[in-house]
């Protein structure tokens, strides 16, 4: 690629191609060519200037080697990178804007003063109607103001007052439907399909490969609490399928053979052979944002009430207006009044301020689905955590496997992993990534597998029964007997590991040792959610008494339960919420779904299962816990942020209409300085809460 260092500073490059500007495309595909290194921090391409801007962390002559390797030729851009990019709707919009500002004052210069009373004329036809059709509708809106205000302005012949309000009122209705569209689409680019590996069924079996090799027409395989990856049809197999990503309903539905499925939907239950119809593009992207913008989700009880007030107090301006020019019989002063309204500032800051607390939050890898769920954060007094996969490091690893049959420990591994490598949770991506590390090929041994929630895996290998799993379900629940003679070696597995049972036709075959550290940060995380206002922080795991106990002393908690299954993690969450407590649950497994959905807000943690990222109303990426005093942070700046709003809207527009009736102001005043300030608490509100990157 030939181009040329335009500006230089340490860590920092902006370059020029050398091209007079970039399509779209041409763009999304440098930046995503250049993202794709590590060591380039941040990355901004240009496409009007066909500049690049680079921050990184490597030598400047690795970025020049990383420049150099490129070629529009040679890289190959998703397509669903190119379809959710944003470039080609910011460029809309800033055209838009642009244009609008220079026909409004342009057009003084080229057009006959005539002429554009006449035009003034013609425009205000358009908002006249507008306000027309509020009142065929029997409901009385900002948008009668408006067409109300520019109407008098004209008829009292004051033709500039009623250009420039209508000028303002076009550019402010434009910056919050682009603020509005940039944020719903960030979001819905963050909850898009992500989808790196599948189970491919062949002639010869199932085989695990990369989502870009499939083909419409191949058959894939989806496990209970894994998500569909492309649309399809069900070739085989019944479940019950959550499709809460796309239709917005949280009841499972029964999908069988026939039956249509959707990509990004999550299979609750059972399991089904889906054959693909639909690779790329299928649609989920714009499906999601049409989900969102129809959401009430993504309205805070505090937003919705400030709307609400918003069009209560358009007929006491109405009102106001008609009782000054009774008293005063002044038009003038009328006008005045009408060029105010409180709804369009509170109506533009509000949503605004939410879409972009939603957007700031994507900047530390956190996926919020809507302001009631920061309202939720920022109100709550109590966490429940989960331990494992939470609390503690997302990848645990296998110690060690201690035999309790004839058969070694390599062949019992190989075994117990080919039943866990089709289940999505931390202990068997351990078990799995632990034969693999060794070697060890693990073919499809078993006849179907079944999977219990919270519990453990149940399938035959070679005719035998085999189970695996905690100890309530492979030793309570399935009766497996310890072999005579191994008592002494069961009750010397240490206690510092949790422990998975490996069993086969009713006798204990194996314990696999899986070390589970917590997180380093987490007591420091504990520790600073507390002072941020969490009355009760609550851990809750399915493992034994002692390991919870260890864990709790080390995170600094005090209160904890052990040995819990998912309807008591819920439980909880429902006596708490009973209560008077505002609870928001953090979790990562299917066990945890439950009570991610009875909480106010559950935030799930992306390494865990997808029927959890998909239930969660918040989901985090980051590879700490961090993020959650992010969140936290940013919820209740979010909220004061709101509550400032709300004051300076009714304190100014209020001081706005006493000026007016006191004739202090003339209606171009009123108008200038009641559409200027809200522009103007439209763009603070699209500012980023937290000043720099880290909080901590």
């Amino acid at each position: 690629m030939k181009y040329t260092i335009k500006h230089e500073i340490k860590g920092r490059l902006r370059v020029h191609l050398h091209m007079q500007r970039m399509s779209f495309r041409e763009a999304d595909t440098l930046e995503y060519y250049l993202k794709g290194f590590e060591e380039l921090r941040d990355v901004r391409v240009y496409e009007r200037t066909a500049d690049a801007v680079i921050v990184y962390d490597c030598s400047r002559t690795r970025v020049l080697e990383i420049l150099k390797g490129f070629s529009f030729e040679a890289v190959t851009l998703p397509e669903m990178v190119y379809e959710t990019s944003g470039r080609e709707l910011a460029s809309k919009y800033h055209d838009k804007i642009v244009t609008s500002i220079i026909l409004h004052y342009g057009k003084r210069l080229v057009i006959p003063l005539g002429i554009r009373k006449l035009w003034v004329i013609v425009k205000t036809l358009k908002f006249a109607w507008r306000g027309l059709k509020t009142l065929a509708q029997r409901r009385l809106r900002v948008e009668l103001l408006d067409s109300m205000a520019i109407s008098a302005a004209v008829l009292t012949g004051d033709h500039k007052t009623a250009s420039n309000v209508m000028f303002l009122l076009t550019i402010g209705d434009t910056l919050e439907e682009w603020t509005h569209k940039r944020s719903v689409d960030d979001l819905a680019r963050r909850m898009s399909l992500n989808v790196g590996k599948v189970w491919l069924v062949t002639d010869e079996g199932e085989c695990r490969v990369d989502a870009s090799d499939i083909r419409c027409g191949d058959r894939v395989v989806v496990r209970m609490g894994n998500m569909i990856p492309f649309d399809g049809e069900v070739s085989e197999g019944e479940a019950m399928v959550n499709q809460a990503s796309m239709t917005g309903e949280s009841a499972a539905v029964l999908k069988d053979s026939g039956k249509s499925v959707f990509a990004g939907t999550v299979v609750e239950e059972g399991e089904l052979i889906v054959r693909v119809t639909q690779t790329e593009g299928c649609g989920r992207f714009d499906k999601i944002v049409r989900m969102i913008e129809e959401s009430e989700k993504l309205k805070s009880s505090v937003e919705s009430r400030a709307e609400r007030l918003a069009d209560r107090l358009v007929p006491y301006t109405l009102l106001a207006s008609g009782l000054t020019w009774l008293i005063s019989r002044s038009t003038v002063k009328a006008v005045s009044v009408l060029m105010v309204d409180y709804s369009c500032a509170l109506k533009m800051s509000m949503p605004v301020s939410v879409l972009c607390a939603i957007r700031e939050a994507s900047d530390y890898d956190i996926t919020v689905k809507g302001g009631k769920f920061l309202e939720a954060v920022a109100e709550a007094d109590t966490i429940v955590l989960d331990k494992t996969g939470t609390l503690t490091k997302a990848k645990p690893t296998v110690v060690r496997v201690v035999s309790f049959c004839e058969e070694d420990e390599d062949e019992l591994l190989r075994q117990a992993a080919c039943l866990e490598e089709h289940f999505p949770h931390s202990m068997a991506r351990a078990v799995v990534d632990a034969a693999y590390n060794k070697g060890l090929v693990h073919e499809e041994l078993h006849t179907n597998v079944e999977y219990i929630v919270a519990h453990g895996i149940a399938s035959e290998i070679d005719g035998e029964k085999a189970v695996i799993g905690s100890y309530h379900f492979v030793f309570e629940d399935e009766g497996v007997r310890i072999p005579d003679g191994r008592q002494m070696l069961f009750e010397a597995l240490p206690d510092e590991y949790s422990h998975l049972y490996f069993a086969k036709n009713g006798s204990l075959a194996a314990c696999i040792l899986i070390e589970d550290p917590m997180r380093p940060e987490a007591g420091r995380v504990i520790e600073k959610l507390r002072s941020q206002g969490f009355g009760h922080i609550v851990m809750m795991t399915g493992d034994s008494e002692r390991t919870a106990a260890k864990i709790a002393a080390q995170a600094g908690i005090t209160e904890y339960y052990s040995e819990v299954l998912p309807e008591d993690k819920a439980g909880y969450v429902e006596r708490a919420k009973a209560g008077g407590c505002r609870v928001i649950m953090v979790g990562d497994g299917i066990n945890d779904s439950p009570a991610l959905s009875a909480s106010d807000a559950g935030i799930a943690i992306s390494d865990g299962a997808e029927i959890a990222r998909q239930i969660a109303d918040i989901t985090i990426s980051s590879a700490d816990l961090w993020s959650l005093v992010v969140l936290r942070e940013i919820s209740t700046l979010l909220m004061k942020r709101i509550r400032f709003n709300y004051r300076t809207i009714v304190g100014f527009n209020s001081t706005l209409i006493a000026l007016g009736i006191a004739g202090v102001l003339s209606p171009a005043a009123s108008a200038l300085l009641h559409n200027g300030s809200t522009v103007a608490l439209g763009l603070n509100s699209m500012t980023k809460l937290i000043g720099k990157k880290t909080i901590i």
